[in-house]
């Protein structure tokens, strides 16, 4: 009996670390996304300047180089784009795909559909460069919530599971 109370306790604590770990794991994947739709962005704004392939095209060759969350938003947008607008795949692809980005992230995001496949190709290369300097901002307040929250979710973690196991002894 001793020893399966063991085993449970060690199990609730087991539990409520690795809860710890998930929560603080969130933050780190948003900043990883958001580098990456930089990145991913960057490439679609040289795509747009020196090819004169369609959009669809592009987002799709964007894709095979992005990561598995940024590259499933590019497919999507590109295959939502053989029944509807540039901007409404786009945004359709944002709101479809589960991503760690927080909400005003997406919005950022969205903006830099609103114009997409609407103005000329400075146009759009104008917007992908705003949308940078957003990521830029998002960039920054994501690594400085990442630093505050990443150790307190692991450590608040570590002492849940030991409170249950105190309270549970």
């Amino acid at each position: 009996m001793i020893i399966v109370k063991g085993m449970l306790l060690l199990a609730v604590f087991i539990g409520c670390v690795y809860t710890g770990r998930i929560l603080s794991d969130q933050y780190k994947k948003r900043v990883e996304e958001l580098k990456e739709m930089k990145k991913m962005l960057l490439g679609l704004e040289t795509k747009m300047k020196y090819t004169y392939e369609i959009l669809p095209e592009i987002f799709l060759e964007i894709a095979q180089n992005a990561k598995q969350t940024i590259k499933e938003i590019f497919e999507k947008a590109s295959s939502f784009m053989k029944e509807k607008t540039a901007t409404e795949a786009w945004v359709e692809a944002l709101q479809t795909t589960k991503t760690n980005m927080a909400k005003e992230d997406i919005e950022v995001l969205e903006g830099f559909g609103k114009l997409l496949g609407k103005t000329d190709m400075e146009g759009q290369v104008g917007q992908i460069e705003l949308t940078n300097e957003f990521l830029d901002t998002q960039i920054g307040k994501a690594e400085k919530e990442l630093a505050k929250n990443e150790k307190l979710y692991k450590t608040l973690g570590t002492v849940c599971g030991a409170a249950f196991v105190i309270l549970l002894i």
